[in-house]
C-alpha cells in the first residue's frame, strides 16, 4: 500500500466533524488511565527483564531458568508471547515477543528466533537514556543515530518472511514523566515511522501507547499498542474503545496485559485466573495483530497455574485470523 493512498483513507475516515468530536470525548472521559502512570509499580518495560547493553549483548537467563518445551511450527493465528523473552523460550507456548536486540546479536538472534518458529516487534534504538537531552527532553536527532546503527546490517528476509512484525519506536510518548515533562508530538511520532520507513519500506511502525493517547492524522505510522492493567477498568470496555479509536485513526492495535504490576488489587502480578479471563476477553477481538504482555520473569511465568493460563491464550490466538499490524 502506497503513503498517498494510505493518507488519502485515513483522511476520508476522519473528514466527519462529529467522529472527531466522538474521539475527544472518549479521550477526555478517560479517567482510568492517568497521563502519569506510577512509575514505582509500573516501570518501563522497555527496560525489564534480559536486556541488551548499548553494545548489543544479551544478559541471558540464569543457567538453571527453566526452559519450555522445544519449538513447534508456528500454527497461525496471531503471535503470542512476552516482552524480553529469551530466545530459547520461543516454542509451543511463546511464539511471540517484544525484544530490544543490538547490532551486534541482530542476525544471530533473528536466525534462533526464526529457527523456533517466533515472531517478534523489535526495538532498535534501546534504553530511553540514549535519546534524550540534557534536560531530559526526546531527543528526535539522537533516536535517529541510535536507528542509523542498524543500517548497514541486512535483515531484509526477517521482515519479508514475518519473523519480524514490527519496528517499536517509543514507549509511552504521551507521558511528560518520560520526557522532561514534555510529552513527544505525535508529529513527531510520525516522523519517526516515516524515518524508519525510509530505510525499511516494508516494516510496520508501532508506539507503545493507547491510540486515544496519541490522536493524530497520521500517514506513516501503522499500529498502536493497548497493555491492560486492572486500574484500567472494565477490560470489555478496554478493548472496545481501544479498537473503536483505532480503527477512526487509521492504525492497527497490538495488545497484551501487564502482568508483572496489574493485578487487583493495583500494582500486584496478576493470578492466572486474572491472566485467563482477561487475556481471553482481549483476545475475543478479531482486530489485534498480536498479544504481548509484559515481562519475561522465569519463576512467575514457570508456576503451574500461570503456564495453564498462558496455554489456554496460546490456543485463543491461534485461532485468531493472521494480521498485518496495520489498520
Amino acid at each position: 500500500m502506497t503513503h498517498s493512498f494510505k493518507l488519502s483513507r485515513r483522511i476520508a475516515r476522519l473528514r466527519a466533524p462529529i467522529a472527531a468530536a466522538l474521539i475527544l470525548a472518549l479521550a477526555a472521559c478517560d479517567s482510568a488511565d492517568p497521563l502519569n502512570p506510577d512509575s514505582s509499580t509500573n516501570p518501563d518495560p522497555v527496560d525489564q527483564g534480559p536486556v541488551i547493553g548499548d553494545d548489543g549483548a544479551l544478559t541471558p537467563p540464569p543457567a538453571d531458568a527453566p526452559v519450555p518445551s522445544l519449538a513447534t511450527s508456528f500454527a497461525g493465528g496471531i503471535p503470542m508471547g512476552i516482552f524480553a523473552l529469551p530466545n530459547s523460550w520461543f516454542g509451543s507456548r511463546y511464539n511471540g515477543a517484544m525484544r530490544t536486540i543490538g547490532p551486534y546479536n541482530l542476525l544471530s538472534d533473528l536466525s534462533t528466533i526464526r529457527s523456533r518458529n517466533g515472531k517478534i516487534v523489535l526495538m532498535m534504538a534501546g534504553s530511553q537514556k540514549y535519546y534524550l537531552n540534557s534536560d531530559g527532553t526526546f531527543s528526535l536527532s539522537r533516536w535517529k543515530a541510535r536507528v542509523d546503527r542498524f543500517r548497514k546490517i541486512n535483515f531484509s528476509q526477517y521482515i519479508k518472511d514475518g519473523t519480524i512484525i514490527a519496528h517499536y519506536l517509543i514507549d509511552e510518548p504521551y507521558d511528560p514523566a518520560n520526557f522532561g515533562g514534555k510529552p513527544v508530538p505525535n508529529s513527531t511520532l510520525d516522523e519517526m515511522a516515516r524515518y524508519s520507513k525510509s530505510i525499511w519500506p516494508d516494516l510496520k511502525t508501532v508506539v507503545r501507547a493507547e491510540p486515544y493517547y496519541i490522536k493524530y492524522n497520521y500517514r506513516y505510522l501503522d499500529a498502536a499498542w493497548a497493555q491492560y492493567l486492572w486500574r484500567k477498568g472494565d477490560v470489555g470496555d478496554y478493548i472496545a474503545k481501544n479498537v473503536s479509536v483505532a480503527k477512526s485513526l487509521g492504525l492497527g492495535l497490538v495488545v497484551g496485559l501487564n502482568i508483572m504490576h496489574g493485578g487487583n488489587p493495583k500494582g500486584t502480578k496478576m493470578t492466572p485466573t486474572e491472566i485467563q479471563n482477561w487475556g481471553s476477553t482481549l483476545l475475543s477481538s478479531d482486530y489485534p495483530c498480536a498479544f504481548i504482555s509484559w515481562t519475561y520473569n522465569s519463576d512467575y511465568l514457570s508456576t503451574s497455574g500461570v503456564e495453564s493460563a498462558m496455554d489456554a491464550l496460546r490456543r485463543k490466538s491461534e485461532n485468531r485470523a493472521s494480521r498485518s499490524c496495520e489498520s
